[in-house]
């Protein structure tokens, strides 16, 4: 958390305002964000409701026109805001993100090629996975008023679910630089311990079929890759022997209109 703060503190573009939103944490956020003196932090808490809506709020609270995210386990370099504020005041994109260092146990961890962050309009291939990473972005506030803001239904993957709008509207810009270093060295670090990280992508894309205006393309395309996730995790229920989980998730899928 520490780490975090400094580092958005110390950016070498300074016209910012940096909210720490707790969600109702048990540990020593609070002492931590005390030892920081600096006009720019506001601290604000509420009882635990999930990441989204702990980002939904700092929305909400915000003054500025571009709005940005960062974990409390991974940080910034210095110019990680200059270069995207410049970017975005250069260019037509409303949206941009930046490559990202992982590292996992202090070590460095080489990416596979699949995780690495694309530009331009790439909404089919991120329905396979999350290509755009919270904290890695930039954005114009008036995106998430168009789009709508991160559905707090979703205990994981809530970032997922708001790209899929998101790429349906507007290109992401990229700055092919690491600007941002993630701890855990993968993407789905938040949500390891909830049990079938695939349920809320599953979700997320019956949401996305039933709520957003597809051409048939991207139907057939979305509808190709939620049969494979739902396959996968019907198999993985199974093999646990949650049977009736597995036979859950197959009424959902009889229950999809394309």
């Amino acid at each position: 958390m520490a780490q975090a703060i400094s580092s958005v503190l110390n950016q070498t573009y300074s016209h910012f305002e940096l909210i720490i939103v707790d969600d109702g944490s048990t540990d020593n956020t609070f002492d931590v964000v005390k030892t920081f003196k600096n006009n720019k932090l506001k601290y604000v808490w509420q009882e635990n409701k999930g990441v989204a809506a702990a980002r939904n709020l700092g929305i909400a609270l915000s003054k500025g026109e571009l709005i940005a995210f960062l974990d409390s386990d991974d940080y910034w370099l210095p110019q990680k805001l200059e270069l995207q504020v410049r970017f975005i005041d250069q260019t037509h994109f409303q949206v941009v993100q930046c490559f990202e260092r992982w590292i996992r146990r202090e070590k460095l961890v080489n990416k596979k090629l699949k995780h690495r962050m694309p530009a331009g309009w790439f909404w089919e291939k991120a329905l396979e996975m999350c290509l755009i990473g919270p904290s890695c972005v930039l954005m114009h506030k008036t995106v998430l008023n168009q789009i709508g803001l991160f559905d707090p239904n979703y205990l994981a993957c809530e970032d997922y679910e708001l790209w899929l709008r998101l790429l349906l509207h507007y290109p992401v810009g990229l700055i092919p630089q690491e600007l941002v270093v993630k701890r855990g060295g993968h993407p789905d670090q938040l949500s390891r311990s909830i049990l079938g990280l695939d349920l809320y992508r599953i979700y997320a894309l019956v949401k996305t079929l039933h709520t957003q205006k597809l051409s048939y393309s991207q139907k057939q395309t979305l509808l190709k890759i939620l049969n494979q996730k739902i396959k996968l995790y019907v198999q993985g229920a199974l093999k646990r022997g949650k049977n009736e989980e597995a036979q859950r998730i197959l009424e959902l899928k009889r229950s999809i209109r394309p």
